[in-house]
């Protein structure tokens, strides 16, 4: 193989899917992760110019790791390793529920950060090597909601800076992305998107490609290690006391009610 390869966790299916046709459109081997995705991984590998399927449960670290040795035994030019992978679910700061806990540290966090582990140890590739987390605006914009999920972002990107520190090879690059409110998400319907993603400083909905654009700038090399890019017009820099999903419900309830 010629090309250099990604690696993207959840490639299959919403913003790792798109992330993964915007690293084959720009000439990479796109190897697509997917869990229980196998149909949507299938057809999205078929429908790109160089790609590869694998399946991983992730709530399984062990499995996780054992999954990049193999990788780098047979990628000979293995290049940027995506963690974007990652469980949505709902629990709250006065009530954390053990399960859903358990599963996003697991998810979100533990086997990413193994999995980085095991890239910079066993990736081969005779260019510079990244890993990309995909964390969260709510690093810097917390909020109640999503209790477990946020949680396990910030340990996902406490990776960046530690990791970063301890490459032993000095073009090894590891980058954040922090994106805001992308895709529809939990129960949203699509008319709530269309509001609750535009509660941010530009007032604008951010799009999925300028996911894709940021992870194919960082794959250049052309920042210091350890940064992150927020990716999220503006959401970042507010303060909102409550996830958008519901700040966009009790908007539309406040105008009901004044009507």
């Amino acid at each position: 193989m010629t090309l250099p390869a990604v690696l993207i966790t959840g490639g299959a299916t919403r913003i790792g899917a798109e992330i993964a046709q915007g690293f084959a459109k720009a000439g990479w081997h796109v190897v697509i992760h997917y869990n229980s995705s196998s149909d949507p991984a299938e057809s999205l590998a078929n429908a790109l110019p160089s790609a590869e399927i694998i399946q991983c449960d992730l709530t399984d670290d062990n499995a996780a790791a054992e999954m990049i040795c193999d990788l780098a035994s047979r990628l000979s030019d293995w290049r940027c390793l995506i963690n974007s992978a990652s469980v949505f679910n709902y629990d709250s700061a006065t009530d954390l529920d053990p399960a859903t806990n358990r599963q996003a540290m697991q998810i979100n966090a533990l086997s990413p950060a193994r999995m980085s582990q095991m890239f910079l140890a066993h990736a081969t590739s005779s260019s510079q090597r990244c890993v990309i987390q995909i964390t969260d605006m709510k690093l810097a914009n917390p909020n109640p909601d999503f209790f477990s999920y946020t949680m396990s972002k910030h340990a996902l990107a406490s990776t960046i800076g530690m990791l970063a520190k301890s490459t032993e090879r000095p073009g090894d690059r590891i980058y954040g992305i922090a994106p805001g409110a992308i895709l529809a998400s939990h129960d949203q319907s699509e008319e709530e998107t269309e509001v609750s993603h535009r509660l941010n400083l530009l007032g604008r909905k951010t799009g999925a490609s300028e996911i894709v654009e940021a992870a194919l700038f960082l794959s250049k090399f052309v920042i210091r290690s350890g940064q992150t890019l927020y990716i999220d017009s503006g959401q970042h820099l507010l303060d909102q006391d409550r996830d958008v999903i519901w700040l966009a419900r009790e908007q539309a309830k406040a105008r009901r009610a004044s009507v």
